[in-house]
C-alpha cells in the first residue's frame, strides 16, 4: 500500500493578505514535511502538495479551516514516495497564468461532474476541448478530442478561430485538474460560444471517479511522476518515441542541456542514445550523464525549505507582486 499522497487543487476566492498568508502557508508546509508548489495570488489558491498520508489529511482540513477555502476540491492520488524535491511557496498575479481577460468569479463555464461527462461522451452534439499545452495532450487526451498546438493558457486567443465553427454545438472544455477551464471556458463564453461546459476536478477527477473511460494515453502532471494513469478500463498508448517511433509514454528531458527538449522517448532508445533526443545531442559537449531517467534535477545543495522569503510590508516590494506577479 502506498504510504503517501500527492494532492492537486485550486480555487479562486479573493486573498487580500498574500504577503502574510504565504508565510503562514510556507510555515505550515515547512512543520508538516509537505513539499511541493504552491502559488498564492490576489485571486486564489493553486497548488500541487506531496507527503504522508496523514499529513495531506491533516494539510486538507487546515486548508479548509479558513472560510475563503471550505469549498476547495482536492484530487488525491496515492503514490510511492514524496512526489516532489522542494517546497515552493510563491506569489503571483494569477494562480495559473493565462492574461485572459476574464474572471471566473462573475462568469464561466458550467460545471460538469465526471459521471455527467461520461453519460455525454456518445453524444454527436458534444465536443470536447483540451485547454492544456501541446506536450501535455500529446501523451494523452479525451479520445476525438479538440487539441490546440499552443505552449501555454495565454496563447488560447490565437487558436479560438480553429473551432469557431463549432458555436452552434455543446463545448466541454478540459484539463489536468480544472483549472485552467475555468478562466477558458469564460474566454469562450465571451468569444460568442453559448453552450460552455468545463469538467470540474479536470482529468484526474475523471479518472479518479468514474475511472478514465476513453481518455487515451498518459495524464501529463508537474510532479515527480511526471505521467499517471488515468483510464482503467480501455488504456490505449498514443504517444511515440521520438527516436524509433514505437508506441511511449515514457516522457523525458533530452540530455543535451542545450536542448532540453521534453519529449516521450522509449527506454531502448533512451538507452542507446544515452538520453539524447537524436546523434548530434548524444555527441554534444555538454551532455548530461544519464542515469535511465530522464530526469535532471537541480541540485539542492544550500536548500532551505526552513527559511522563508521575509515578506515585510513593503510599498515597492507590494506593487511588484501585485503588478509583475513575481513571486516572494
Amino acid at each position: 500500500m502506498n504510504a503517501y499522497s500527492v494532492l492537486l487543487y485550486y480555487i479562486y476566492s479573493p486573498i487580500d493578505n498574500v504577503l502574510e498568508y504565504r508565510d503562514i502557508h510556507h510555515e505550515y508546509c515547512v512543520k508538516n514535511n509537505l513539499l511541493g508548489r504552491i502559488i498564492i495570488s490576489p485571486e486564489g489558491l493553486n497548488g500541487t502538495v506531496s507527503g504522508t498520508v496523514e499529513a495531506c489529511e491533516n494539510y486538507m482540513k487546515w486548508v479548509k479551516s479558513d472560510p475563503r477555502f471550505q469549498s476547495i476540491d482536492f484530487k488525491v492520488e496515492t503514490y510511492d514516495k514524496v512526489a516532489f524535491n522542494k517546497l515552493y511557496v510563491k506569489i503571483k498575479k494569477e494562480i495559473v497564468h493565462s492574461e485572459l481577460p476574464v474572471d471566473p468569479l462573475v462568469k464561466t463555464g458550467k460545471h460538469l461532474e465526471p459521471q455527467q461527462l461520461k453519460e455525454m461522451l456518445n453524444d454527436p452534439n458534444v465536443v470536447l476541448v483540451d485547454m492544456r499545452s501541446n506536450y501535455e495532450h500529446a501523451v494523452g487526451k479525451f479520445k476525438g478530442a479538440v487539441t490546440f498546438d499552443m505552449e501555454n493558457l495565454r496563447d488560447l486567443p490565437k487558436h479560438v478561430s480553429e473551432i469557431a465553427h463549432l458555436k452552434d454545438k455543446t463545448i466541454v472544455t478540459y484539463c489536468t485538474g480544472g483549472i485552467k477551464c475555468e478562466k477558458a471556458s469564460a474566454y469562450l463564453l465571451d468569444q460568442g460560444f453559448t453552450d460552455v461546459y468545463q469538467l470540474h476536478g479536470g482529468i484526474i477527477k475523471y479518472g479518479l471517479e468514474v475511472g478514465g473511460e476513453n481518455f487515451d494515453g498518459k495524464c501529463y502532471v508537474f510532479d515527480g511522476r511526471v505521467t499517471t494513469d488515468v483510464n482503467k478500463v480501455n488504456p490505449e498508448v498514443i504517444s511515440k518515441c521520438h527516436i524509433c517511433e514505437t508506441p511511449s509514454d515514457r516522457m523525458v528531458n533530452c540530455s543535451n542541456p542545450v536542448c532540453n527538449a521534453h519529449l516521450a522517448i522509449c527506454e531502448a532508445c533512451g538507452t542507446e542514445y544515452e538520453g539524447a533526443c537524436s546523434t548530434a545531442c548524444k555527441v554534444h559537449p555538454k551532455k548530461r550523464p544519464y542515469d535511465g531517467t530522464g530526469a535532471y534535477s537541480k541540485p539542492k545543495d544550500g536548500y532551505r525549505p526552513d527559511l522563508a522569503f521575509k515578506t515585510r510590508l513593503n510599498t515597492k516590494k507590494l506593487e511588484i507582486v501585485e503588478n509583475l506577479g513575481l513571486c516572494e
